[in-house]
């Protein structure tokens, strides 16, 4: 049997670079409403949306200070609902990118965090009181990282970060993170979104003696997760 999604040709697009629909210069989620039927003239069924989450946009949007809302610069939520209530009108699917490996370092989870231990939030992150850990990881971005943990002054302990040491990653050896995790995806399915693409989800698992990558532990969450949505 035919799935909606095989031989599916997919829009990818920036919100910020695509339309805007004010006049700041800057485009937008109304913007994208506006040009629902234009896109669907190109002969695709779906369009796939680059982070559109606020963020303080050190990296692109990759780096997400709220999982449940949309970037003050694009709208809102209702400007959401509105654009895919549109996109489906049209028959068109809308796919978002969902960054599940790490938050921002403005994100509440980490500005708690941050504190130290006892503080709420602590454990959602991978902590250690040295920086020699995991010593098998490649640091993906040496360029501009020494190492694949940064000093948190507050505490006086290091916290751990595959990509920019202002992107903590999320501890999901917390089954705290696991079930946070779930009730974010959750939220957009429940608002209407058709597909994620779930970024930098080989590193969600750290193990001594392995390079930290695609673990078994990584495989068994995502199947968790799909079978969670597929419920």
């Amino acid at each position: 049997m035919s799935r909606w999604y095989d031989d599916l040709d997919i829009y990818q697009l920036q919100v910020r670079a695509f339309y805007d629909s004010n006049g700041d210069g800057i485009g937008d989620i109304r913007g994208l409403r506006d040009k629902i039927d234009y896109i669907r003239s190109l002969g695709v069924g779906a369009i796939w949306l680059l982070p559109i989450f606020p963020s303080p946009l050190r990296d692109g949007g990759y780096d997400i200070s709220d999982f449940k809302g949309v970037h003050p610069d694009l709208g809102n939520l209702d400007d959401f609902r509105e654009c895919l209530a549109r996109a489906h009108d049209a028959g068109l699917a809308i796919l978002i990118d969902l960054v599940l490996n790490h938050t921002s370092d403005q994100h509440p989870w980490f500005q708690s965090a941050r504190r130290g231990p006892g503080h709420p939030y602590h454990d959602y992150f991978v902590w250690s009181p040295t920086p020699d850990r995991y010593g098998g990881a490649r640091v993906l971005f040496a360029d501009t990282e020494k190492s694949n943990w940064t000093l948190e002054p507050s505490s006086g302990l290091y916290y751990w970060h595959r990509f920019y040491s202002h992107q903590p990653d999320l501890n999901y050896d917390n089954p705290d993170v696991r079930k946070a995790v779930t009730q974010v995806l959750d939220f957009w399915f429940e608002l209407g979104v058709d597909g994620l693409r779930l970024d930098a989800v080989p590193y969600l698992y750290e193990r001594e003696g392995t390079n930290c990558e695609n673990l078994p532990e990584t495989h068994s969450f995502l199947k968790e997760l799909r079978r969670h949505v597929d419920r």
